[in-house]
């Protein structure tokens, strides 16, 4: 695969993944963003299965690449061209995001999982998650 070729298939992943971020009834971009932290622990954990702590290390290290004084370098020396990088490891970080929060939403949401830090008495009592709302018999 050519260099040109990689740059239009990474923008291609781009535009898919920001179509499926931006459709409608879909997660907000605050929710994904609200995820990002969930996702991570629940991967350390090893509670979800749909990536792993490689993948999403090698997101974080793409977007301190894009932000390191290292990078800065290329840019001063080449102007232009030297933003061709960066936006090809932009677009690659951005595109895994959405792909990797879509997916770990709707894991959520099949594990019953609720947004946020679990009450204590759930953690507790893991039963009360799916209990019926009802009366107390006293």
């Amino acid at each position: 695969m050519s260099a040109s070729s990689a740059r239009l298939a990474s923008f291609g992943a781009l535009f898919r993944a920001m179509r499926l971020a931006l459709r409608p009834g879909g997660p907000s971009l605050g929710e994904r963003f609200g995820a990002l932290p969930r996702l991570f622990g629940a991967t350390a954990r090893g509670e979800y299965p749909g990536t792993s702590v490689t993948r999403l290390l090698l997101a974080v290290a793409a977007v301190g690449y894009v932000l390191s004084p290292v990078d800065f370098m290329p840019e001063a020396l080449l102007g232009i061209f030297g933003l061709v990088d960066d936006a090809f490891v932009i677009s690659w970080v951005a595109a895994r995001l959405v792909t990797e929060t879509e997916d770990f939403i709707a894991w959520e949401h099949a594990q019953g999982a609720q947004a946020g830090p679990r009450p204590a008495h759930a953690r507790a009592y893991p039963q009360d998650a799916h209990t019926v709302p009802g009366h107390v018999i006293r």
